[in-house]
């Protein structure tokens, strides 16, 4: 039993507003694994407060960009000593399967590292030689911080958002006040107590727990200069409305329905072997999962029956047990969600090819789905339209490749998205065509250099690397 009764606010961790704590429940067996306070409107209050003090101090501004990059590398170094620890608590909050909470451990040194090296090479100032050799003004571009940032966070990989944001807003010389889901409570206490480890300035930094009512009260607050989140599509709109009418910045990390397109000449065994990870990472509870399988005319029936086969074969169980691939969805609203988007395929026609609406037997305590394959499905169903956020997936057919591309565009989402060939090069100009942030050539993986984000509702602005960090910065310009 985990118990966080106190909330980490500018930096220490100080009394709640309210004495009454939340339970986190197992969604494995609903069993209580922990107790932790939530954030109400007057702590936000307290940590928007301290941040904004901490910033126009200028302190941790002011602090030479390296100097800000060792602080930060030395909490990364206890967030890598406490890698296992922190796999097995996310585990146990979320449902996660072991190997996805442990592989992703050093997905985040890599997303860290990234961002150091960018900061180590940022311009942060620079003088601009002018366009016109006769003219006598001379420009100083300055990088600046943004000032108070919200990070808003979603409950599906924790360490990972939340990284994703403070890490870039912390480098950039912001004050930040992340505010995580309550199901997340336990994991993101523990990143809050590996925070006040790393050193950071009074006020710069505060974790709440706290409920969308609380959130969105974060988001309006007054001084709060830029809004960073990553959620819902619905969510997305309604934080961009709120921030359009302040004018205030802000970043979106939104939905996908991401489509993996198998051209004819792919290798069909590499191929679905890399969609057991592309497609079905973390029980499907991912806004990248390429859960839109477009396979050739051609070859159609034999990739639904490799797919077949491959859903069959996953372990669904305890996400403590080594041996499971697929754990329980987080809650038990989030399980009958996605039965209900199964119990919705079969209405729409699709071919159910294997799983179900129903519950895996032995397992009805905790919120498990069966893993779900569907074939003959139309792109026009809302099975292959909506985010389902579990482990479901579609398999449309295709005539030629130009019909695959026009496919794969026909969402409202633009995330990510894969392209499987035996010809790298026709698979990047396949990948070129595809109007997605992010495109995976024959299930490589995502790399943290480069920007991430979506294109259409998928969201606005990018996370990772110098575009990243980029994100949390203002442009000032001196002329002399």
């Amino acid at each position: 039993m985990i118990t966080y009764d106190r909330l980490f606010i500018a930096g220490s961790w100080t009394a709640p507003g309210s004495a009454e704590l939340m339970e986190v429940r197992s969604p494995h067996d609903q069993s209580v694994i922990g107790r932790a306070a939530q954030a109400l409107p007057a702590d936000v209050d307290r940590a928007v407060e301290a941040a904004r003090a901490a910033f126009d101090a200028g302190e941790w501004q002011a602090t030479a960009p390296a100097e800000r990059v060792t602080v930060l590398r030395g909490f990364n170094a206890l967030r890598e000593a406490n890698a296992e620890r922190i796999a097995a608590l996310i585990s146990a909050e979320n449902g996660s399967a072991g190997w996805f909470t442990l592989a992703g451990q050093a997905g985040l040194t890599r997303q860290a590292n990234a961002y150091f090296g960018a900061a180590e090479e940022f311009p942060w100032e620079e003088e601009t030689a002018p366009s016109d050799p006769g003219s006598p003004v001379r420009s100083v571009v300055r990088r600046e911080a943004v000032g108070v940032v919200a990070a808003v966070i979603p409950w599906n990989s924790p360490f990972s958002a939340a990284t994703a944001k403070i890490i870039p807003a912390l480098l950039a010389g912001n004050s930040v006040v992340l505010k995580v889901s309550p199901e997340n409570s336990l994991s993101m206490g523990l990143l809050a107590d590996l925070l006040e480890q790393a050193g950071l300035p009074a006020g710069v930094i505060s974790v709440l727990p706290a409920d969308r009512e609380t959130s969105e009260y974060l988001v309006s607050h007054p001084d709060v200069d830029k809004v960073a989140f990553t959620g819902s599509t619905r969510a997305g709109r309604r934080i961009a409305s709120i921030a359009g009418g302040q004018l205030k910045r802000f970043s979106l990390e939104l939905g996908g329905k991401s489509a993996a397109v198998i051209l004819p000449d792919a290798d069909l065994a590499q191929a679905v072997q890399g969609l057991k990870f592309g497609s079905l990472l973390n029980n499907g509870e991912s806004c990248i999962a390429q859960t839109r399988i477009l396979a050739p005319r051609s070859r159609y029936e034999e990739i639904v029956a490799l797919l077949k086969e491959l859903v069959e074969s996953l372990r669904v169980g305890d996400p403590g047990d080594p041996d499971t691939f697929i754990g329980p969805m987080i809650r038990k609203d989030q399980q009958q969600r996605v039965r209900d988007y199964i119990a919705l395929g079969i209405d729409e026609g699709a071919r159910l090819v294997t799983g179900g609406p129903q519950v895996p037997e032995g397992m009805e305590n905790g919120n498990y789905v069966t893993p779900t394959l569907f074939a003959d499905v139309d792109n026009s169903m809302r099975i292959a339209q909506e985010e389902i956020f579990g482990p479901v997936l579609v398999v449309i057919a295709y005539d030629d490749e130009d019909d695959a591309v026009r496919i794969a565009n026909d969402s409202e989402y633009g995330l990510s998205g894969g392209v499987w060939s035996s010809d790298q090069a026709h698979a990047l100009a396949v990948a070129r065509r595809i109007r997605t942030g992010t495109v995976t050539v024959n299930g490589a993986s995502v790399g943290f250099d480069g920007p991430f984000g979506g294109f259409k509702a998928s969201g606005i602005g990018r996370e990772y690397g110098a575009v990243g960090l980029s994100q949390y910065t203002e442009y000032k310009t001196i002329t002399l």
